[in-house]
């Protein structure tokens, strides 16, 4: 009986934490959408790079809410890179630590959704 409580707490936690980033990905790429432009801008970095990131992270996005373990995993760690890339390039510019947090959350929350989704994979039903 105590597996079975881990599976439910797991999926549960799993749906929770995908809505959470799903939700911060369309909040910043949508209704804050202009300070992604400023971003990139300040960055210097070119305006295909950051249509091609933004419809890249909506896809991967998208894929978290998949019936599909796999496919969620997928969509987690193409988010999480995209993460990886974003603190790379924060790091490379020196950004002020605080400016790296949102990437680095999303980043930890999309490690945690793949290795949740692993979890209920591996687990017997």
């Amino acid at each position: 009986m105590k597996n079975v409580w881990m599976i439910i707490t797991t999926s549960l936690a799993l749906e929770i934490l995908s809505i959470l980033v799903f939700g911060s990905i369309i909040f910043v790429w949508g209704i804050r959408y202009n300070n992604i432009k400023d971003e990139f801008k300040h960055f210097q970095l070119p305006n295909w790079l950051r249509d091609l990131v933004g419809i890249l992270k909506l896809s991967f996005a998208i894929m978290l809410f998949s019936d599909n373990l796999e496919l969620i995993q997928i969509g987690a760690s193409g988010i999480a890179l995209l993460m990886v890339a974003a603190l790379i390039t924060h790091v490379r510019l020196k950004s002020e630590p605080f400016r790296m947090l949102p990437s680095f959350a999303l980043l930890c929350s999309c490690l945690a959704i793949v290795y949740m989704s692993n979890q209920l994979l591996v687990s017997p039903s």
